[in-house]
């Protein structure tokens, strides 16, 4: 390591790596030097000169953004020089800039508004007459105002560096010079609004949120996306028992500061129309509203009927219900019910890569490591639409850390733009596609091998006996569709393994088979919609559902339970890296249940003894009796992830290739759940295409 860097700032002495940014060494050592146009991880711009410093034996003020340490340097970073430079700088950028404050979103939050507080003169010399143009929609979420930019161009670069997406850009000159969209009245684009939430000022605002509430009338609640399996923390803005806006500016969570489209805006299905608020039993052929203790009855009356009589039943749970609620499903489901029916829609096979990896430590990978790692592969998956933060990671590995990306895809992906090396193929030819890439694989000091999935069974084997031919150090992700797909199938929703992927002793019938028993006499549907894709078979079924909508599982049900969302609930969910945070409850919606009491409600009712049915009793459990779950607490309670340690030995288990399928989501669908997110459907992009190459 070289010999770290000594200066001193503001009489202060400070140790700094060489090659660090004066704006960062200051930073580290509790000086803050103002800027608006700098941007930790994007490409320097040096554009506001908010940051000019004093440096001694320096002829001139030095801009502090793009200036390297040196050893012996002295600095002054608040000088009177330098306050008047501040100032000056001010009073040039507020001549255009409109003073509409009182009604600007970025009210309470605006940079250039704490940065008049603290530098900024009284009064302006300037007489001229304001140049005004017009607001402009550049979509559904995404208003300019362009009298209020600042030039700072962190929107273009964090479209263009961040996303890859290349949306914006800079139109004329001088005091006529704009940010424009790629459409030139309109954004073609992820619509993921991170130009709304990096720009300083109030020129970019966002549709959802756009003359609403303030911030400070506001609870912000930090939680995990409901949506995709990459587990982004978002905060959620909440006013009156309403979500009106979805951000993560304080760069907690995993993400930092990324949110993709979801994350940002599709929490409007929390207060959709069609929300259940009340349970239901058919009645002469039709849903009625009923209380919850009649239906709890008639449930529990119905089940003891099937099991007095040995009759056969299944279940099918969830890919967004939480840990706790997973775990105490499948131990309902066994222990009450006595049996192995259970399953849930698999779109990843993560058994078959824990049984190729068995007596391996360090295998797979953490999202971290797709920033950190040297190389990475992306095989058969368009990352940037259906796993976008990865994409996000990788991203910023290249530009941070100029990592090599391999990619084969069937299409083109938004990956190939900066790939060393792009290969196609055909379906069922993934692996032959990967092997092509062998020679340049091996010449990588480490990898990373996210892959989609058309990679399951014996194609999965062979991938991971092409890493270990490689000689060097392979890191695996196995992609998964939904906010806790990895978590149902860690928790024991599946009929051949329960919790921690141990065997059970008399395997059930998989979600198909269920599906297709003409003799099921029961089926109990928690937080999924199987017979929107396949119909049921048994005509008489006794088929209860716990969900929030009436969807088309819903519609055939006997008893429906309204059920709260992942933005209502506390527990927690584990991401497809197999990292576990934790959720917070931002809204309560009226009439609702999270799953977890709903299921507790039915064992009461039926005499069963399962425990404690609170989030934080179950997790003890879990963390007591599901290896590689007992996580430290604290790093959970405190917002943090904590990596699962996977069961390092075979896994007993064959799942027919059929069964794993992924849903091939994009940015703009979520599911069933997407039909009810408003602005999802509202974009122009919505739903997209996997393998365009956008």
């Amino acid at each position: 390591m070289s010999e770290m860097v000594n200066l001193t700032v503001d009489g202060k002495a400070i140790q700094a790596a060489p090659g660090t940014l004066l704006i960062n060494a200051a930073k580290q050592a509790g000086i803050e030097i103002p800027a608006f146009c700098y941007y930790d991880g994007l490409s320097l711009q040096a554009a506001c000169r908010m940051c000019l410093v004093e440096v001694e034996k320096t002829p001139k003020l030095q801009v502090g953004c793009t200036l390297p340490v040196a050893e012996g340097m002295v600095v002054h970073t608040d000088s009177p020089t330098v306050r008047a430079s501040r100032k000056g700088m001010l009073e040039f950028l507020l001549t255009n800039h409109p003073l509409d404050c009182p009604v600007c979103d970025k009210g309470g939050e605006c940079e250039l508004q704490d940065m008049t507080f603290r530098y900024g003169a009284g009064e302006s010399r300037f007489l001229e007459e304001k140049v005004h143009v017009d607001e402009q929609q550049w979509s559904p979420v995404v208003y300019f105002d362009a009298p209020r930019c600042i030039l700072c161009y962190r929107c273009v670069r964090v479209c263009n560096e961040g996303m890859g997406v290349n949306a914006l850009g800079v139109i004329n000159r001088g005091v006529n010079a704009e940010i424009a969209p790629n459409e030139y009245d309109h954004l073609n684009c992820d619509e993921c609004g991170m130009c709304i939430d990096i720009c300083p000022v109030g020129a970019l605002t966002s549709g959802a949120y756009r003359y609403k509430t303030r911030p400070w009338e506001m609870e912000h609640v930090g939680t995990i996306c409901t949506h995709c399996s990459n587990g982004c923390k978002t905060t959620l803005g909440v006013r009156g028992e309403q979500i009106v806006r979805g951000n993560n500016r304080d760069r907690s969570g995993i993400n930092g500061e990324f949110l993709c489209v979801k994350g940002r805006y599709a929490f409007d299905f929390t207060h959709h129309a069609d929300r259940l608020q009340s349970p239901m039993i058919r009645k002469n052929g039709r849903l009625e509203p009923v209380s919850w203790s009649e239906a709890l009855a008639l449930v529990a009356k119905k089940w003891r009927e099937i099991v007095e009589r040995g009759g056969r039943f299944g279940v099918i749970g969830s890919t967004r219900t939480t840990n706790e609620e997973n775990f105490f499903l499948q131990k309902f489901a066994r222990q009450v019910l006595g049996t192995n029916n259970i399953d849930h829609h698999r779109s990843g096979d993560i058994p078959t890569l824990l049984d190729a990896l068995s007596g391996r430590t360090g295998a797979l990978a953490t999202t971290a490591d797709l920033y950190n790692e040297k190389a990475v592969l992306v095989v058969a998956s368009d990352l940037s639409q259906e796993q976008p933060f990865l994409a996000w990671q990788v991203r910023a590995n290249v530009r941070h850390h100029g990592a090599h990306v391999y990619t084969a895809t069937p299409g083109p992906v938004r990956e190939d733009r900066t790939a060393v090396r792009s290969v196609r193929c055909e379906p069922g030819r993934e692996i032959e596609a990967v092997e092509s890439l062998g020679d340049a694989l091996r010449a990588e000091p480490s990898l990373v091998v996210v892959f989609g999935d058309a990679i399951k069974g014996e194609a999965l084997r062979r991938l991971v006996a092409f890493g270990d031919s490689l000689g060097i150090p392979v890191k695996y992700v196995a992609l998964l569709d939904y906010s806790n797909s990895r978590g149902a199938l860690d928790m024991g929703l599946l009929p051949d393994l329960g919790p921690g992927y141990h065997p059970v002793a008399a395997p059930g019938m998989t979600m198909a088979g269920m599906l297709a028993d003409a003799s099921l006499d029961a089926l109990w549907v928690v937080g999924a919609n199987p017979l929107s894709r396949t119909p049921l078979a048994s005509p008489d079924a006794f088929v209860v559902v716990q969900d929030l909508f009436l969807t088309e599982t819903a519609e055939r049900a006997s008893v429906v339970f309204p059920a709260a969302s992942a933005y209502e609930k506390s527990g927690t969910v584990t991401n497809v890296c197999g990292e576990v945070q934790r959720l917070k409850p931002a809204v309560k919606i009226a009439g609702t249940k999270t799953d977890l009491e709903i299921v507790g409600l039915l064992a009461k009712e039926l005499g069963a003894q399962l425990g404690v049915w609170l989030p934080d009793n179950v997790f003890e459990e879990i963390r007591a009796t599901v290896r590689g779950y007992n996580v430290p607490l604290p790093v959970l309670a405190t917002g943090g992830s904590a990596i699962t340690a996977a069961l390092n030995g075979r896994v007993k288990s064959a799942p027919g290739p059929e069964l794993i399928q992924s849903a091939r989501n994009t940015l703009f669908t979520s599911g069933s759940l997407g039909r009810y997110c408003r602005t999802l459907q509202s974009v122009l992009e919505a739903p997209g295409a996997l393998y365009q190459g956008k």
